[in-house]
């Protein structure tokens, strides 16, 4: 991850002589800093017509339609190869989500018999077909996968641009300096950029996981999202500097804010260095003990990014992707060949799969998951794996076969007691049974575990870890379960604190529950790849932190700039009644004092 920074795109430019520096505040996804002008893009929609159809025009309708994928998948392929020379293969594989969208075959039967049922013309019936598998992923709280509707948008615009007969849009060409400043950027945006010619991002939508932030890091691009309304506060050609540290925003900035990031980014620009040198280091503090730094993935195309980030393998694998987008599951054969080619690639490095976690923000249209007045304490996860043994054992099935391949391990989301646990280990044990007596070859003995994300499970640890071989905490749901509040609600939001005293005090039952019976136990949540909070994940006895491979090397150096005594003090102290602010200033204060580089 380079800096995209340097003496030549920082020399001053002339700022409008009425203009006054501003700073606006977003969330910074790609580190670096930048200043340039505005450029700002606004995605054009395309006007849809309609057309009834006789019998005698289907045939060539149908054939329109399929002639417009192949034509898409002709473009995408270009823009793939583009930017495999431009940032590498791994964020190439970006597009790999698009090309599986113009070959699914149950969107493209839907709108072919919707042509032929409803007698109307393709991209028509098109934009309705896609629209329900948009809304579905506009849906979900969880931001990586929300944000996948981005990919659909994008691959429907091209589809219906070439039913309508007009070539691609592209971003307007621009001198070097400029900054581009957009609602959202699509994958296909950012990659027929030519890097030299786009000094940074800013967007109104966005977060951390978006495919623009994604690329951004990789393109060593700084990109600040969660501007909203930010278009409509910068006018084109308005001179910016941004910092993609921090997520501040300088409209006309000031000679003395100038000169001040001119020493940032030097000083970064080492820091970074310093982090690529860590990649072969041990994730280990400076007195001695080891703690296993893992990468968290959603698609098999982010394994590049697990080696690259010099990660101790995979410590959560997400498998909910392989049932959006369609409308029947994935059957035993297509799990398996993914969960295989994850395991391969990453042997022997250990590969952690989450068993199905479905339901609540997370609804899918090709699983029946029915209306529930809360879905978020509904069926949800391994409840509805349990409520569905068939659709649960063909996935458990899968990663045992996978599980010869390479160090597969499994965990069962959201277990809330051990009622579940037994139940979800029965249908393990007949899933294991039914391929023994089909002579398929499978893992016998492979390491289970279980998350801990719901208040229960957390009192109950040191019951639930006699049957299991690890924990792994998802710190995400737990704070909004234990503290009863939704992060996303921003009346309340702040409320979502891992200072509180009391998330403090369960993370203690937690890892004490599971030393006490002899198993490991990990943070796979945000808050593992918050390096503020590092110290405190320290000082608990966590043994393995899990988070997103762009943030590996900075926990690494985190890591290896601690030392347990001094992280256990900071736990002892907020056990002892601290409030909320007095840990964090702690946490963070010890934070700033043994990596002061990272911030």
């Amino acid at each position: 991850m380079g800096i995209r920074s340097s003496k030549k795109n920082l020399q001053p430019e002339t700022s409008p002589p009425s203009g006054e520096e501003r700073v606006f505040q977003g969330t910074a996804v790609a580190p670096g800093i930048a200043e340039g002008k505005v450029l700002i893009h606004f995605q054009e929609e395309e006007s849809i017509p309609f057309r009834d159809l006789q019998d005698h025009e289907l045939d060539a309708e149908v054939a329109r339609f399929e002639g417009a994928l192949l034509a898409t998948r002709k473009e995408i392929l270009e823009l793939q190869e583009r930017l495999a020379h431009s940032a590498g293969a791994s964020d190439a594989g970006i597009f790999d989500a698009h090309l599986m969208v113009l070959e699914d075959p149950s969107l493209i039967d839907e709108v072919i018999k919707g042509v032929r049922k409803e007698k109307h013309n393709a991209e028509f019936v098109f934009q309705g077909v896609i629209h329900k598998f948009i809304k579905t992923l506009s849906a979900i709280d969880d931001p990586y996968l929300r944000e996948r509707a981005i990919d659909l948008e994008d691959v429907a615009r091209r589809v219906i641009r070439h039913l309508l007969g007009k070539s691609g849009q592209r971003l307007a060409g621009h001198d070097r300096n400029h900054i581009i400043v957009a609602d959202e950027l699509t994958p296909s945006d950012t990659a027929t950029l030519n890097r030299d010619n786009v000094a940074g991002f800013i967007t109104e939508k966005g977060s951390k996981t978006s495919h623009v932030a994604i690329m951004a890091r990789s393109l060593g691009i700084p990109a600040i999202v969660g501007l909203e309304g930010i278009c409509t506060e910068l006018e084109n050609g308005s001179l910016i500097l941004i910092d993609g540290y921090s997520g501040k925003i300088f409209l006309n900035p000031a000679p003395s804010t100038h000169l001040t990031y001119q020493a940032i980014a030097e000083e970064k620009e080492l820091v970074e260095e310093g982090l690529e040198v860590l990649r072969e280091s041990d994730s280990t503090t400076l007195d001695g003990r080891h703690i296993v730094l893992a990468a968290n993935i959603e698609l098999p195309e982010e394994l590049d990014e697990v080696e690259a980030c010099g990660a101790d393998g995979i410590g959560l694998y997400r498998t909910e992707f392989l049932y959006f987008n369609r409308t029947t599951p994935p059957d035993e054969e297509e799990q398996y060949a993914v969960y295989r080619r994850v395991a391969e690639k990453i042997n022997p490095q250990p590969v952690i799969i989450r068993t199905l976690d479905i339901g609540g923000d997370k609804p899918t249209e090709c699983l029946d998951l029915g209306h529930e007045q809360n879905p978020f304490l509904g069926c949800r996860a391994i409840r509805f794996c349990l409520n569905n043994p068939e659709i649960f054992k063909t996935q458990l099935r899968a990663i045992l076969r996978a599980g010869v391949h390479g160090n597969l391990k499994m965990m069962f989301p959201m277990i809330s007691g051990i009622e579940e646990l037994f139940h979800a280990k029965v249908l393990l044990a007949e899933a294991a049974q039914e391929l023994t007596i089909q002579g398929v070859p499978h893992k016998k003995d492979i390491e289970l575990g279980i998350m801990i994300e719901v208040p229960s499970a957390a009192l109950m640890a040191d019951v639930l870890a006699h049957e299991v071989q690890f924990f792994s905490i998802g710190t995400n749901d737990l704070l909004q379960y234990l503290m009863a509040v939704d992060r996303g609600n921003e009346r309340i939001a702040h409320l979502h604190d891992p200072s509180n005293p009391a998330v403090v005090r369960i993370l203690k039952t937690i890892v004490d529950g599971a030393h006490a019976a002899g198993i490991w136990v990990g943070v796979c949540g945000e808050l593992a790849g918050d390096i503020e909070f590092t110290p405190l994940l320290v000082g608990l006895g966590i043994d393995e932190l899990s988070a997103s491979a762009a943030l590996v090397p900075r926990v690494k150096k985190a890591i290896r700039s601690l030392d347990v005594t001094a992280c256990r003090e900071i736990v002892e102290r907020a056990l002892s009644g601290e409030r909320a602010a007095e840990i964090y200033a702690r946490t963070t204060g010890l934070a700033r004092t043994r990596y002061p580089d990272l911030f």
